[in-house]
Parts: C-alpha cells; structure tokens; sequence
C-alpha cells in the first residue's frame, strides 16, 4: 500500500518560533518518519533555507505589523495555486484560520478531499489586541469562524481550547487532540547542568525558576516578575532565567530592573538548541507559566520531561490535567497567590522533586504519541470520506 499524501498548512514555521509553528514541524517530523509523506506548506521568507526530511513548499507573502512579526501569504497567487493541487494531496491538516485555510480551500477542487483544522490558540485575543476598531475586529472574527466552518473536522488542544471555540461563535462538533513535545523523556546530564550554574553564577541555596516563550506582556511575563519580588521580599534566595524574545523584551527587562531584580534575572534571549534548552529545564526548580492566553502550553510538557514541576493559573487552558500540589502548583492570575503559593512550595526541595516526578509521570506527552493518534484518525476520516464526519459545523453541538 503506498504512503499517503497528507499537506501541513500553517500561518508560521520555523525560524518563526511560536507553539504553532513547532506543532507544525514535530506533526511533519514524526509523520514523514513513521506514516506518510507530507508537505509543509508555509509562507516564505526572505533567506530562508529549510533542511528537513520533509518537503517545505514556501508560498509568496507579505510583511505585516511589526509588532506582530509574521508574514502573511497569499492565498490566490496563480502559480501557488498550481504547484499544490499538482502534488494531489490525499488530507488537508490546516493549524490556522486565516491565510492557510483560504489557501486550501482555493486548492482543494474535485474530487475534494477531507480538510482538518486545528483550533491551536486563542485568536479572538489576537485579533482584539491587534484590531482596534470594533466594526473591523467584528469582521475578523466571521473571517475566522467561516474558515473552521468549511473545515471537514474540527479539532482543539485542551477542552479549554473548545471553549475559545464555543466564545467565537462556533456551534458545531469538535475533537480534542493534544499536542505533544519533541523532548524525549529525561534531565540533562548532571556535568551539563553544574556547567550551566556556574556559568551563570548560581549558588547552592539559591531557588532556580524559569520562563520560556515569547517576550509579550500577553503572556503574563509581568506577572511572573512580581511573584519573584514577592518571593524577594520575602527573603527567599533565588534566580530567575526568562528564555525567549519578543517584542515586549526590552520593557520587560526594564521593569523587571524596576521592581528590583537586576541581580535575580537574567534575560538568555531565544535559545534554538533544543538539547541545551533541556539543560536549562533540568537545572530549573521549577517552571513559571501563569499564562491564560496559552490554549496548551507546549512548554509545561517540556518542563515535564524534565521532571520540572509548573506554576499555572487555576483553571487556565495550560493547567488542564494538572493537580494541585501533586503534579504541579495552581495558584489564581494575581502575584499574592502565585507568590504564596512558590513561597510555600519553597518550604521543601524534596516536596518539589516530588511534584516535578509525577508531572513527568501524569503531564508529559511525547510527540511520538500524539501524532500517532493524529495519524490514527487520518485513517478513520479517509475510511468515512466522503460520508459525513462528527466533529464539524454540521454536526450537532453536544
């Protein structure tokens, strides 16, 4: 039987660094590898050469905000349009409802094939932010719920995520489908750990507390500063590392020196080495992602592969699956909670390791697996198509 054809379709892709753009090429990875031959199709960007064991077809774009830091492609481009339905794609994997999706549905012509999108983050936030004026962010939205509409399964992350969902105005049936990560299970080796602390000078009774993702005020980066000071405040020893960039860094360096943390934090900027990355996680006491934007939080299963436990908001997206004070720490979004509820678990190393054990034992999630269930289900809709599938604008919402 031959390899199905199966094309990835996404707003990002590496060097962009976002959680979306590396679902997209752990989904590519794993699935070239094990299961069939894909296509990842992706805007292009200038000087950018991809070397992956996988086809990486790059589309004419444009330059958006600054702030926003992306490119948008163009979805009616002639030439595109015929270079892809040539490829004759068996399934269609969309991870965004903008660009990507118009792209597959000007592609996708008879005889039609299945068409899944992937409800990965919050975008009503995105577009609120970005979009001033309420008549144009009103027409963004439909924008964004007619595309997932004409999707043939819709998919989400978190059940959480479906929530999002259901707040745009979508009716209709969804599935929950998590995402993985591409760490396999495992602390760095220990010399690699004592060469990263005394690099950066970390002494023994000093508490290690990580961040890493974009530098945005969106993801809640001021908040995890302020638990730290009140962690400072009172008298824990401690340093913070905050890994990543983003357009927000120098205000956040900034404040972070305001509230009195020059000395605890330390800004790494982007770290693209995965495996020293791990190093950082392994020598973390714990992680901190406080944030309510994340419909997933890629980064807490990464933290867990390292047995590093997580500081997450109660009830957020992120913290779904994670129980309080056995395989992770919940505290409410204000810095008195979170900075209580670190000040308590300060108490006690051991209890930490104890927490950051079952996070790896109940949180962690290889990419291996989740995209082997992902794969399973391509099968299931191709062995249904073109019947009518479940999980779609079309079906009953339950």
């Amino acid at each position: 039987m031959s390899r199905l054809k199966v094309g990835q379709f996404n707003d990002s892709f590496p060097p962009t660094i976002d959680g979306v753009a590396q679902a997209v090429k752990n989904y590519a990875g794993v699935m070239q590898e094990k299961y069939c031959d894909v296509t990842v199709v992706t805007p292009k960007y200038k000087d950018v050469v991809d070397q992956y064991p996988f086809e990486v077809f790059r589309y004419r774009s444009i330059p958006l905000d600054r702030r926003i830091g992306y490119r948008a492609g163009n979805p009616f481009d002639i030439e595109t349009l015929i270079k892809l339905r040539s490829k004759h794609f068996d399934l269609m994997h969309v991870h965004a409802p903008f660009a990507s999706s118009v792209l597959v549905q000007n592609i996708n012509r008879k005889p039609k094939v299945p068409v899944v999108l992937t409800y990965h983050t919050k975008f009503d936030i995105d577009i609120a932010k970005r979009v001033k004026l309420s008549g144009f962010r009103k027409i963004a939205l439909r924008f964004v719920l007619e595309n997932i509409n004409n999707a043939d399964e819709v998919w989400v992350v978190t059940e959480g995520c479906g929530k999002a969902l259901r707040n745009i105005g979508y009716r209709g049936g969804y599935r929950v489908m998590e995402n993985g990560t591409d760490f396999a299970y495992g602390k760095a080796a220990p010399e690699k750990v004592e060469e990263l602390r005394a690099k950066y000078g970390v002494k023994d009774d000093e508490f290690v507390f990580l961040f890493v993702g974009r530098m945005m005020w969106y993801k809640n980066v001021r908040l995890v500063l302020d638990s730290l000071c009140f962690l400072k405040r009172h008298g824990v020893p401690l340093r913070a590392f905050l890994v990543g960039d983003g357009f927000d860094a120098p205000d956040i360096r900034k404040y972070a020196a305001e509230i009195g943390l020059e000395n605890e934090a330390t800004f790494t900027g982007a770290i693209y080495d995965r495996e020293y990355l791990r190093v950082f996680y392994s020598m973390a006491d714990m992680f901190l992602f406080p944030s309510t934007y994340d419909t997933s939080g890629i980064v807490v299963k990464e933290a867990a592969a390292c047995d590093c436990p997580t500081l997450l908001v109660r009830d957020s997206c992120a913290s779904e699956g994670v129980k309080h004070d056995f395989s992770g720490f919940l505290a409410e979004e204000n810095a008195e909670s979170c900075g209580q509820v670190l000040l308590d678990a300060c108490q006690s190393r051991e209890h930490i390791r104890e927490v950051g054990a079952n996070a790896g034992r109940h949180i962690y999630l290889s990419w291996e697996t989740a995209v082997g269930r992902a794969y399973q289900r391509y099968t299931e809709i191709l062995e249904a198509w073109p019947g009518e599938l479940p999980y779609n604008s079309r079906s009953q919402w339950v």
